[in-house]
């Protein structure tokens, strides 16, 4: 059974990662006359053709979405993705030839690897061509792959993070998911316990809670960098533009009830949203509400999934008496 985003039928994902750079791209290739929007809410975005996502702008529908690391280096991700679609002749046409359209979103994980590595447009090329309808790799894959979460106290302390995803299926047969890659500066919650799952640590390993120790009045450096969650939500329900923009915005509260805190000036946070139109239109009340949920379980997938690195652990790394606290 297939319970990631690729469960609706026409996208494909496919992952590229560097083992050795840490880092690594994500792409999200999309099936004909899909409608896409945008909502950007952390203070810290690397973004590329977002603002032709606004519902007042000319085109209306995008081809693929490219995911990467390497910060801004990392857009560069999105020049591969779009050169693999010209060469299937896709693409928005413009008379003289079909230009893809391929928005494209960045993590900061030049602080957990190689700094001088980033995402390229060979491996945005490369992802691209991989993409496949199988269920979407989670954990240590793609973009997540040197993703990673509770920074406040630096890398001594944080913890894994990386690709989730999942889908669920509405009573009429609608079928709405998410892929994240969660790369937060804040904690990851078990929105049903109210449990951290991974965060930043304290010297004795246990959980700091970055939101108590913030209300404690704690200065945190100048530049609490290497932040931002990226997520794209998809459905085949029908959507217009604007109707893509408000179910981004709705979504954003599933991202609000899984990382703590969030929207940061240091998080790049950006929801996409896709509809592939193939399915009737349901009211936005029902679909926003789906989409808040599935957010906060990818997210919570993306630690759970997740495998440590050298000197970053992971979820799976807690102790017994940890682990249950966390579920």
């Amino acid at each position: 059974m297939n319970d990631t985003l690729t469960a609706i039928a026409g996208i494909r994902v496919g992952h590229i990662d560097d083992h050795t750079t840490v880092t690594g791209c994500t792409v999200i290739l999309l099936p004909p006359h899909t409608t896409a929007s945008v909502d950007v809410r952390g203070g810290a975005p690397g973004t590329r053709e977002t603002d032709l996502l606004a519902p007042e702008c000319t085109v209306q529908h995008i081809h693929a979405i490219c995911l990467a690391g390497g910060s801004a280096y990392g857009l560069a991700a999105a020049d591969g993705v779009m050169r693999y679609l010209r060469e299937q002749n896709v693409g928005f046409d413009v008379g003289v030839g079909k230009v893809p359209i391929v928005p494209a979103a960045v993590i900061f994980d030049l602080t957990c690897g190689d700094p001088l590595a980033h995402a390229t447009a060979d491996m945005g090329y490369t992802a691209a061509a991989a993409a496949t309808a199988e269920p979407v790799i989670e954990g240590n894959a793609g973009a997540g792959y040197g993703a990673t979460v509770g920074k406040i106290r630096g890398a001594e302390s944080w913890m894994k993070g990386g690709v989730g995803s999942t889908a669920i299926t509405l009573p009429d047969g609608t079928c709405v998911a998410a892929l994240v890659v969660n790369n937060a500066f804040g904690d990851i919650y078990n929105i049903q316990s109210g449990a951290i799952l991974a965060g930043a640590r304290s010297p004795d390993g246990t959980f700091l809670d970055t939101t108590a120790f913030l209300r404690g009045g704690t200065r945190i450096p100048d530049f609490a960098g290497g932040n931002t969650t990226l997520v794209v939500v998809a459905t085949d329900a029908t959507l217009t533009k604007s109707e893509c923009r408000k179910l981004a915005q709705m979504a954003q509260d599933g991202m609000a009830r899984a990382i703590r805190p969030v929207h940061t000036p240091y998080d790049g946070d950006v929801i996409f949203v896709v509809s592939t139109n193939d399915r009737p239109a349901l009211p936005m009340m029902q679909l926003g509400t789906a989409a808040a949920d599935i957010v906060a379980v990818a997210i919570a997938r993306s630690v759970q999934c997740a495998t440590s690195l050298p000197g970053i652990p992971a979820m799976s790394d807690l102790s017994l008496a940890d682990a249950r606290s966390a579920v």
